[in-house]
């Protein structure tokens, strides 16, 4: 099941409470929903810019091909943003995804090359909001672009803070499991200091299956990037609104073969992808884009040679 997930009554929610995995105590926490409201306002909260490996980004596609979409620079990096989302509803502000924060040393941050002045705090204080109003923070998956902005250092430096002390925070159990024993190739993006903490505080939930998270925002699970993606779908204005996360990363990941190199599991992804964008056509949802520096989002059209971007957009245009 989702937690939370039942409107109109109460349900049981599980909150791990003891670090020792192998002797999980599971509590339940009764939570009533029934004054839960539909999303009234949704709102692109950048939290950083930054460069990626351009052939990371595309896979196996030759550069030949990939940059006529997008330049590299002379290191072979091509622009990419932390675009995350702030939901708000009659009762609620939900943050979806929290960057990669300040936590990590300089030498890892020179492998992703940040630049311009974007952040958190920026993109807050320009829609009028705290961090302290956030209720829940969903997360994705706990790649370190991901969870790293939920946690910051005090004052010293080494002490550990939530971000968004007053939130409660998602994430699948099954990413969670995944990220506690990661294989060597995920291993450099699952930071225990990003996501350990939000367990430590009691603050962390977990997602077990599929569903309706509040009224106006459900879940589906994805596992072909990395195991236990949660990708939230958003009713908006009369249109379905899909925070795509790593799943489709940019239009231009589109096109099925596109897939990140990062993806563990890329004949899944490319299964998932087509399942996924035949129903996005059928049902003209909007596809937005976490990473694509150029573009926030999209609708779909079929070409002959398959599943292309149609129109892109702002979220500001519904």
């Amino acid at each position: 099941m989702v937690l939370p997930v039942s409107l109109n009554h109460s349900i049981i929610c599980l909150k791990v409470l003891n670090l020792h995995i192998d002797k999980i105590n599971v509590v339940t926490q009764a939570i009533n929903n029934n004054n839960i409201m539909s999303v009234t306002s949704l709102n692109p909260v950048i939290a950083e810019n930054f460069k990626m490996d351009g052939g990371a980004s595309f896979g196996v596609v030759p550069k030949t091909i990939w940059n006529k979409f997008v330049e590299a620079d002379e290191n072979n990096m091509i622009p990419v943003t932390s675009r995350c989302l702030l939901i708000e509803t009659g009762n609620r502000i939900i943050l979806i995804d929290a960057g990669m924060g300040n936590k990590q040393s300089e030498k890892v941050f020179s492998y992703y090359y940040r630049f311009g002045d974007e952040s958190f705090e920026k993109a807050f204080e320009e829609i009028g909001f705290d961090f302290d109003q956030v209720t829940d923070v969903i997360l994705t998956h706990l790649h370190f672009d991901h969870v790293g902005g939920a946690v910051k250092w005090a004052a010293d430096g080494k002490t550990p803070e939530l971000a968004f002390n007053n939130a409660t925070y998602y994430c699948t159990k099954k990413q969670w499991d995944w990220a506690l024993k990661p294989n060597p190739r995920e291993k450099p993006s699952f930071l225990k200091e990003n996501f350990m903490p939000l367990f430590e505080t009691g603050q962390l939930e977990f997602i077990y299956e599929p569903g309706e998270f509040i009224n106006g925002v459900k879940f589906e699970i994805y596992d072909g990037h990395t195991r236990g993606q949660l990708i939230p779908f958003i009713r908006y204005k009369n249109h379905t609104v899909v925070f795509m996360a790593d799943f489709i990363p940019s239009a231009y990941n589109i096109h099925i073969p596109y897939i990140s190199g990062y993806d563990i599991d890329p004949l899944l992804v490319m299964k998932e992808k087509e399942t996924f964008l035949e129903k996005a056509l059928d049902n003209n949802y909007v596809l937005f884009f976490e990473h694509d520096y150029f573009n926030e989002c999209c609708n779909l059209h079929r070409t002959e040679k398959g599943f292309r971007a149609n129109k892109t957009f702002r979220l500001s245009d519904l």
